[in-house]
Formats: C-alpha cells, sequence, structure tokens
C-alpha cells in the first residue's frame, strides 16, 4: 500500500508528509508536486515524488495504483474552478481502484461562499463510488497568527466577526488528523468535523496577545464591507478578501464552532491552545 498526498509542498502538505515519516517508511509515501525542485527536500528523505497540477487532468494518468491510499489537500486558486480540479483527482483514483480518498474539506456548517467549492466537491466525491474520509478542517490558527505584524505595530485585532467564536486548531493537528486516517483503519466513508478542544473570540485573542507580549492590543469589531476594504488596502485580491470577510460573518452566527471534539479524538490528544498558538507565532 502507498500514501499519496496531493499538494504535498503547500502549508498543509508538508505537515503531513513530516508526520507520516514519523510513523510510516519513506518509500510508502508519495508526494504529488507541481514543482519538483521544491520537494527536492523530501526526496532526499527517500520520499517519492510525482509531477501533477489539478488544472492538467493527464499529469494524474497512472499517477495512482489499486489499494492506494489518497489524501486529496484541496486547492488554493480561489479564482478557478476548484471543484473541477478536485475531479480530476478524483476520477484517477476511482480509475486506478483506489483503497481511500480522504478530502480537506470545510466544516457542514459553513454557510460562508468559502465553503461552496467543498460542498460541490464533497457531492463528486459521494458520487464516484470511491471509497471516501471527509475531513471538515474547521479554521487554522496560522490565518491570524502569521500575520502578526499590522496586530502588533497598531496594537489591534480587527474582524468582522463580532463576538461571533471560532474552535481554531493548528495545521499541525489537522495534518494529524489526516494521518491518523491515511494510517488507520475503518475511515471508510466516514464524515468528521474537525476543530480545536476550546473555542474563542477576538477579544479573547486581543487579551492572550496583550498578555503574552506586554502591550496593551484591543479587539476592534468592524463591518463586513469594511473588513474586505481592509484586507484589499493590504493587497489581498478582491475575491480572496470576501472570501476572508465572509468567514468572519459566518463566525459571528456560530458557524466555526466545533463541538464534536473529532479532532482530539483523531489524533489521541489535545489540541493547540490559543496560548500555546500565539507563543509559537511570537517566538517566530
Amino acid at each position: 500500500m502507498r500514501i499519496v498526498v496531493t499538494g504535498a509542498t503547500g502549508k498543509l502538505g508538508r505537515h503531513v508528509v513530516g508526520q507520516l515519516l514519523e510513523k510510516v517508511a519513506a518509500e510508502q509515501i508519495t508526494a504529488v508536486v507541481r514543482d519538483e525542485a521544491r520537494a527536492a527536500d523530501l526526496a532526499a528523505r527517500g520520499v517519492r515524488l510525482a509531477v501533477a497540477d489539478y488544472n492538467t487532468p493527464g499529469s494524474f494518468d497512472g499517477l495512482f495504483t489499486a489499494g492506494d491510499k489518497v489524501l486529496l489537500i484541496s486547492g488554493s486558486e480561489v479564482d478557478k474552478d476548484r471543484p473541477a480540479q478536485h475531479k480530476v483527482v478524483i476520477d484517477a483514483a476511482g480509475a486506478a481502484g483506489v483503497a481511500l480518498l480522504a478530502y480537506t474539506s470545510a466544516p457542514g456548517s459553513l454557510t460562508a461562499a468559502l465553503a461552496d467549492d467543498h460542498r460541490a466537491t464533497e457531492e463528486i466525491l459521494l458520487s464516484s463510488g470511491v471509497p471516501y474520509t471527509l475531513l471538515r478542517n474547521g479554521w487554522y490558527f496560522e490565518n491570524y497568527t502569521e500575520n502578526l505584524a499590522p496586530v502588533l505595530a497598531h496594537r489591534a485585532v480587527v474582524q468582522a466577526a463580532g463576538d461571533g467564536r471560532v474552535s481554531a486548531a493548528s495545521r499541525a493537528d489537522y495534518a494529524a488528523a489526516a494521518v491518523a486516517v491515511l494510517t488507520g483503519e475503518g475511515h471508510e466513508n466516514r464524515t468528521y468535523e474537525l476543530g480545536g478542544d476550546t473555542s474563542f473570540g477576538f477579544a479573547d485573542y486581543a487579551a492572550e496577545l496583550s498578555r503574552q507580549t506586554g502591550e496593551e492590543i484591543v479587539y476592534h469589531a468592524v463591518s463586513v464591507d469594511a473588513y474586505a476594504e481592509i484586507l484589499t488596502g493590504a493587497g489581498l485580491p478582491e475575491p480572496v478578501a470576501a472570501v476572508f470577510a465572509g468567514v468572519d460573518a459566518s463566525i459571528e452566527k456560530g458557524e466555526l464552532e466545533i463541538t464534536t471534539g473529532d479532532l482530539s479524538r483523531l489524533t489521541g490528544r489535545p489540541t493547540t491552545s490559543l496560548a500555546d498558538a500565539v507563543a509559537a507565532a511570537l517566538k517566530g
């Protein structure tokens, strides 16, 4: 059996491959990448590389073999037809007769536009007949902690989430869940709603930043439209800014507060805490 990870040089993919290397032999792992040079470090550790692109269906011909377990990490190009991109992988996996295809989706409770491509992909996967696992990943701490510079400079957390709460977890946490599915048994045709053990609001986030930096950092709640303008002013493309602003509207409605406990059950450990996520980010 091989384990095949698409998007293997992305931020989540690297975590997955790194954790797989702790559990299985490198020769069992195939990393699917668009740029082989970016994966030279993985090849040096014995991981097999396969060059393929969601936008080039023929690049997946013959990539999978019967019995493989596949992790389809969702595409990050929000300006593309992502369900069509994902269908390329699903079709190739089905033709090969893979044992399992796990897909990194979005929470079932999420109504923001971000979820549309994921719901469409889920429909394609479920209708394909391929044994599946839906990993409905919640929000990532890194969506906030990787961009601390403006927050610290202005001493303000600016979001459009009101008093809403979010059950965030780290990329390493979500990667661990994927690894548990790929290396474990009994996950066929299952759906997991994944999120952090403890939710937080953005006033909590600002308070934790204040505690750890010794600076007074406050939370400013703004409208969704105002937040989208702030994001575009910071250089994000308008479609991407609209997606992030829409997620904040969903957070305010409670759509990203996940209470299933699926993530910590799959990984066998508590999820990363807000305090630990902030501490890691401040250390750089």
